[in-house]
């Protein structure tokens, strides 16, 4: 017997891809539905954000900028204001306005600190950290200052 990659199949024990692993519930776990429209649902209102935004004279630094303390959806700069973005996408942009945690919200200033560390020297003279509401049918809101570092 030929022990050789190309010696056909009946001569060592077939085994299915993946077989003898142990399952992963992340790696294994199907997406719901529901779960991939929200997901689209998001990406397409941080990309009318971001048009938004380049309309309003901004430069988009980043999208879905991650770290392991949080994840910030927009980072933009117009001349030398930085911003960090929370895109909120509802169905009535009254809806948006209040969607924003206290929880979340320190997640952005942890992401925003890690950010800032990363890009050492910087000429930002002002920062902000901002929302942009998002609707159906509706012109993307921006809310300058929608919260501070402090809470």
């Amino acid at each position: 017997m030929n022990d050789r990659p190309s010696d056909p199949p009946g001569d060592r024990p077939l085994r299915r891809p993946g077989a003898g692993r142990t399952p992963s519930p992340v790696r294994d776990r199907v997406p719901q539905p529901e779960r991939q429209v929200a997901f689209r649902l998001g990406i397409s209102a941080e990309s009318r954000a971001a048009a938004y935004l380049i309309a309003k004279g901004f430069r988009i630094l980043a999208r879905r900028w991650r770290s392991p303390v949080g994840e910030i959806d927009i980072i933009a700069r117009r001349r030398q204001l930085l911003i960090f973005v929370e895109v909120k996408a509802r169905e009535k942009l009254e809806d948006a306005a209040w969607s924003v945690t206290d929880r979340q919200r320190a997640r952005i200033v942890a992401a925003a600190e890690v950010w800032l560390a990363r890009q050492g020297d910087h000429d930002f003279r002002d920062m902000r950290f901002d929302a942009v509401l998002v609707a159906p049918g509706r012109i993307p809101h921006h809310i300058p200052a929608a919260f501070d570092a402090g809470g």
